[in-house]
């Protein structure tokens, strides 16, 4: 019998019994009670009903019936009725999941408070905190007796699971978190239903309904009026019929800068949405400044009640303005239970590689879906192999899509046929249209190496004048030879709120024709939309050059042969960081006359891979740790940080921040002031803050926070100084 009919008969033999249950799980703030036995088939409904779609309902059931049992302790229920009590109550339900050669849902219930734990070897003590410790507890009597569960539930004997895990392999570590992931939002759905006396209100728009709203945004584009609008229109035409003809699997989408790839993707996504039931789109983008520009587009076209902006620099109010439409995302944010989601790719991958609670609920609602990662060439190459083995694993067993969009694709295949055979990828825009002449806005010429003197002398003799360089240094020192007036400078020196600033002022000055020369670092590069007539790049990697060369005649007003993309070296050395990728750059550069070609494009990426090795794309051996025995879900979530360098935060106050600030300094330090502070922060490398510190310029509170003191070194162009107040340099 199935564990669904098992746990159906029970419900039906006694339910009123079962309901004024002696065995509490919750006290409400009214003085409400919820029983033990309601919460768990409350759970466990909600529990299998999120693992079907991967076929793990009956292991999620089992899980879920079997997460609280430990409450059933005589000690638990005194310390919720108001006694002093500790009481491990997760570990019961893990052991007799165990018990049970159930180890799937043993992790999962371990893990449904504390976060999924390693899991150990039979060596360890019980006084640990790995899966076999927590088994030992049991053995030795360490946990409160909880044997009265069996008055009122049964386990079943056998829970099933997907076909795919027949044999032991890394895809069991996924599937686990997977399950987990249906447990603790379950848990904590039912939980809070209780507690507030009411279920969420769930957005329940069709992909059909969503699909019209884009329709309807799209009859202004047809007819299109001139060459470009035509091509982009023929590449949203293409995307349409790829999305209702094709089988689910693995796409890729390569469209130069200025080809519409982003509302051609989101067509390509709601038609194959719709084809094929899926639930959702997922729209994963390297970048915060671009995140905010392409969520605000899709809640242009699809209504802002269906989009979701998820990323740590956004902070819904709860309080002070709050309304059920902010309250809404704000819960959405936990487990993305909304029709389109714009994220980072730090915050989706370390998702799908986390241990907490709080990361992993979402997971589940990540099947079922399509997956748009945009700029695809930036996913980073220390994590690159664990990055497209996720990929490779929700489109193999969780019934999603993944499209890779970019102007430069990364060449991917090998890796994608390595963990992904049978799924070759798609191509959804041939080249015949891509490749049109109407997207060869630019030309390429390279003009040796600069001093910074020189460079600035060049740039000062135009109107309007971009000009990117490889490091923030270079930046600053490039923009301070520069004379006269209408020069910006733009670089993570700059708090966000700065920047922002800065190019909503580029963007007036370019659109009214005005004088406008900026000296960037790479951030302008990918998806942020400006124009110049003329680019300046420092040599660096194809897809940088090629993305630096998008913010050039990016709406060909003006002739290719008229638009330059200068290359040059600059006077510094190359930052060890960069001396890989400028390399492969350099020798394709020399070798191919058109260096935006998919053949180009293709060798580059080919070179960049073989340079780098296999084992530099798994800095943190990630995927060994996936295949070991021992299932270490703790160790691999704190490995994997897509973020990893190191750097230290400083809080400038600066406007608004000023009065964050000082809530800073009264001793507050919660989640939402320091989300609040984001836009008013600047990260700096370690010896860039000990010399601050040395110098007097900060302010390093009890809680390690540190303040910009010294208000003299930001500078409204240029943002934090490279110097301390001593005027001693500090790095390159």
């Amino acid at each position: 019998m199935s564990t669904a009919m098992e746990s159906l008969k029970y419900q039906e033999k006694e339910p009123d019994m079962m309901r004024n249950s002696p065995y509490w799980a919750h006290i409400s703030s009214t003085g409400q009670i919820q029983s033990l036995w309601d919460h768990l088939m409350g759970t466990s409904s909600l529990a299998k009903a999120f693992a079907q779609s991967f076929g793990g309902e009956e292991q999620a059931e089992l899980a879920a019936v079997a997460h609280d049992i430990g409450k059933y302790s005589s000690a638990f229920q005194k310390r919720l009725r108001g006694e002093s009590f500790q009481v491990d109550h997760s570990t019961a339900g893990a052991v007799e999941c165990w018990q049970l050669r159930q180890p799937f849902a043993a992790f999962a219930v371990a893990g449904h408070h504390s976060g999924l734990p390693d899991g150990g070897s039979r060596t360890d003590t019980p006084d640990g905190a790995t899966l076999w410790s927590r088994l030992k507890r049991k053995e030795r009597g360490w946990l409160e007796p909880y044997e009265d569960w069996k008055q009122e539930l049964r386990l079943p004997a056998k829970a099933q699971i997907p076909n795919f895990l027949k044999q032991p392999g890394p895809e069991w570590v996924f599937f686990t978190r997977m399950l987990y992931s249906c447990l603790v939002d379950a848990d904590f759905l039912d939980t809070e239903t209780f507690m507030e006396g009411k279920e969420r209100e769930h957005n329940i728009i069709s992909m059909e309904q969503l699909w019209d709203k884009l329709q309807h945004y799209l009859s202004g584009w047809f007819p299109p009026k001139g060459e470009l609008n035509e091509q982009r229109c023929k590449i949203l035409k293409q995307c349409i019929q790829a999305g209702e003809n094709q089988v689910q699997g693995l796409f890729s989408l390569t469209v130069p800068t200025g080809g519409g790839k982003t509302i051609a993707s989101l067509a390509f996504a709601l038609a194959h949405a719709k084809k094929h039931g899926l639930r959702r789109i997922i729209y994963v983008i390297p970048y915060t400044s671009i995140i905010e520009q392409t969520a605000e587009v899709f809640r242009k076209i699809l209504g802002e009640e269906n989009v979701l902006e998820h990323h740590s620099n956004l902070l819904y109010d709860l309080e002070g303005e709050a309304n059920p439409h902010t309250i809404q995302l704000a819960k959405a944010t936990e487990n993305w239970e909304m029709p389109i989601i714009v994220t980072t790719a730090v915050q989706f991958f370390e998702s799908l590689y986390a241990y907490r609670s709080s990361q992993c609920r979402k997971l589940h609602n990540i099947p079922d879906s399509v997956i748009i990662f945009d700029e695809a060439q930036m996913l980073p190459i220390p994590y690159l192999r664990p990055c497209i083995w996720a990929i490779s694993q929700l489109v193999k067993n969780y019934n999603v899509s993944a499209l890779l969009c970019t102007a430069t694709q990364p060449a991917l295949q090998p890796l994608f046929h390595e963990f992904l055979p049978g799924f070759p990828i798609q191509e959804l825009c041939p080249a015949d249209i891509s490749s049109q002449k109407v997207f060869r806005r630019v030309s390429f010429r390279q003009i040796g190496r600069l001093t910074w003197k020189e460079l600035a002398d060049q740039i000062n003799s135009r109107h309007q004048v971009l000009c990117i360089v490889n490091t923030r240094k270079a930046a600053q020192e490039v923009y301070g030879q520069l004379t006269g007036t209408d020069n910006f400078h733009l670089s993570t020196l700059m708090c966000p709120a700065h920047r922002r600033q800065q190019l909503s002022e580029i963007r007036h000055r370019l659109n009214q024709g005005l004088p406008c020369r900026v000296i960037s670092t790479s951030l302008i590069e990918a998806g942020v939309d400006v124009d110049f007539p003329t680019v300046y790049r420092e040599m660096a990697g194809l897809d940088s050059v090629l993305q630096a060369a998008g913010r050039c005649n990016r709406e060909g007003k003006q002739p290719a042969d008229e638009s330059m993309v200068f290359l040059f070296e600059g006077e510094s050395n190359i930052p060890p960081l960069f001396s890989t990728s400028i390399g492969a750059g350099k020798q394709v550069i020399n070798q191919y006359k058109n260096i935006a070609s998919p053949e180009a494009i293709h060798e580059y990426f080919h070179q960049l891979l073989d340079l780098t090795g296999e084992k530099a794309q798994d800095k943190e051996q990630i995927l060994p740790l996936l295949k070991s025995e021992f299932f270490p879900f703790r160790t691999i979530g704190e490995r994997f940080r897509l973020i990893d360098s190191p750097t230290k935060t400083i809080y400038i106050p600066l406007e608004e921040g000023a009065a964050l600030v000082e809530q800073l300094r009264s001793g507050m330090g919660n989640r939402k002031l320091f989300r609040q502070l984001g836009p008013y922060s600047v990260s700096v490398y370690d010896q860039h803050f000990a010399a601050l510190d040395r110098a007097g310029d900060l302010e390093v509170l009890e809680n390690g926070t540190a303040i910009l003191r010294n208000m003299m070194l930001y500078s409204q162009e240029t943002g934090l100084s490279l110097e301390a107040d001593s005027g001693k340099a500090l790095f390159v």
